[in-house]
């Protein structure tokens, strides 16, 4: 499970809190978010500091991994840091996110991320869904090999999910499976909003058992 916070946003790191009672009710594997801001993935030096004590934190509260990208401001991955942040995480997991997809040249970055020893890249291929790059996706896994795991996500449903699993030949998918779930108030202030997104306030998701179960069998499901 990939712990985040502030999802409207993309992700960014989740609180200690938030990290600590995940840990204490969930068993499965559990990776933490390191993203000290939203937008977009080039970083001043605090920041990275930042990300450093966040990488520790994780470490400290029990994660069994860590989820961040660095880029440079040409769009490549900056494998000095990320290799840094790699070192600094071990001997806990971890995946270089999304930042991916945001980089010049997906094919160079693979490289540059192999050379970082990451685990694990999540990508959709430099596209908005894992269907619409599933040509790319498939070239990534066979240029990886077996290290790093090219995980696919971006619009992965339990209607499609074994069209993607076929087409790109990757072995781990990444889902959000969010469903929004109405607020307990019954006394509301439509005309005050507490961030920059209008409306919002009163809205809310939750992650369904049944969901959950449904992608797992529709992506174990025999190939038909």
């Amino acid at each position: 499970m990939e712990l985040s916070g502030s999802l409207v946003e993309g992700g960014v790191t989740p609180s200690a809190g938030l990290i600590a009672t995940a840990r204490q009710k969930i068993s499965v594997g559990l990776q933490i978010m390191v993203r000290p801001r939203a937008g977009d993935f080039y970083y001043s030096a605090d920041e990275f500091d930042v990300m450093r004590r966040d990488v520790l934190m994780a470490k400290q509260l029990g994660a069994d991994g860590v989820v961040f990208g660095i880029l440079d401001a040409d769009a490549n991955i900056d494998i000095q840091r990320t290799r840094a942040l790699v070192d600094l995480a071990r001997p806990i997991e971890v995946t270089y996110h999304r930042a991916f997809d945001m980089t010049a040249d997906l094919f160079r970055s693979l490289q540059q991320v192999m050379e970082t020893g990451a685990d694990r890249i999540l990508t959709s291929g430099g596209t908005q869904t894992a269907v619409e790059g599933a040509e790319i996706l498939r070239q990534l896994v066979q240029q990886a090999g077996k290290r790093p795991v090219i995980m696919a996500c971006g619009g992965i449903t339990d209607q499609n999910v074994q069209a993607v699993i076929r087409k790109t030949a990757v072995r781990e998918i990444h889902v959000g499976l969010r469903t929004p779930a109405a607020s307990p108030m019954r006394y509301r202030k439509e005309n005050i909003s507490m961030g920059t997104l209008e409306g919002n306030e009163y809205q809310r998701f939750i992650v369904l058992e049944d969901k959950v179960a449904q992608l797992i069998r529709a992506a174990s499901a025999p190939d038909a």
